[in-house]
């Protein structure tokens, strides 16, 4: 079934649950792009992925445009990089709420948020999931495979590779602020990999790390 929305950001009309943001930025970066998408990028949270000021996933921060550069590398994205057009990929944070200071969130807040991350990944079902950084893969690890057990989250040796989810495939990334020499090139390879092959299939996928 295709979702039959056809805005690109905040499709399905979230609400935050608090306003803290400074002044001037956005309340809260909701989820963008296509809400049809097979590819979904989970960032952790505004103050670290971007967006505070654009209201986009992935924009503003080294670690942000350095995702974005992954996505236009592979044709998921294209124009302006404050607000680019994306075909078949939607972003979204783990923690959409803009906070003061660059804080990070609390415990709580995160508790707080977990209905509407989940409510918008859910919606969207796509086959790929692409956690970017530890929070986040924690998050979707835990709640959407039964794999967190098997790991240690060390995100050196989880970076690009796939893991078996409850109807999903979970391809972790690296904060891009730890990569080193190969990292860029591993995560373009194995989602140009992903791409030439009949990823929708993800429910017989094996598990393969390293």
């Amino acid at each position: 079934m295709r979702n039959v929305t056809d805005r690109t950001s905040n499709p399905f009309g979230l609400r935050p649950p608090f306003d803290r943001s400074d002044p001037g930025d956005r309340t809260a970066v909701f989820g963008y792009g296509d809400a049809n998408a097979d590819f979904h990028v989970i960032g952790d949270y505004p103050g670290i992925h971007g967006g505070e000021s654009t209201g986009v996933p992935f924009t503003e921060t080294e670690s942000g445009l350095a995702v974005q550069d992954v996505l236009r590398e592979v044709g998921f994205a294209s124009g302006p990089r404050d607000e680019p057009v994306l075909e078949n990929c939607f972003l979204s944070y783990v923690h959409m709420c803009s906070l003061p200071d660059g804080e990070p969130p609390t415990a709580e807040e995160y508790a707080d948020l977990e209905r509407f991350f989940d409510a918008e990944l859910r919606a969207i079902n796509a086959h790929i999931l692409l956690p970017v950084g530890a929070r986040a893969t924690d998050r979707v690890l835990r709640e959407y495979t039964t794999q967190r057990r098997r790991f240690d989250l060390e995100m050196g040796a989880l970076h690009a590779a796939e893991i078996r989810g409850r109807g999903f495939m979970v391809v972790p990334i690296k904060d891009p602020v730890e990569w080193v020499d190969g990292d860029r090139e591993a995560i373009v390879a194995r989602l140009e990999a992903l791409l030439a092959s009949d990823y929708r299939q993800t429910k017989g996928i094996a598990t393969t790390v390293g």
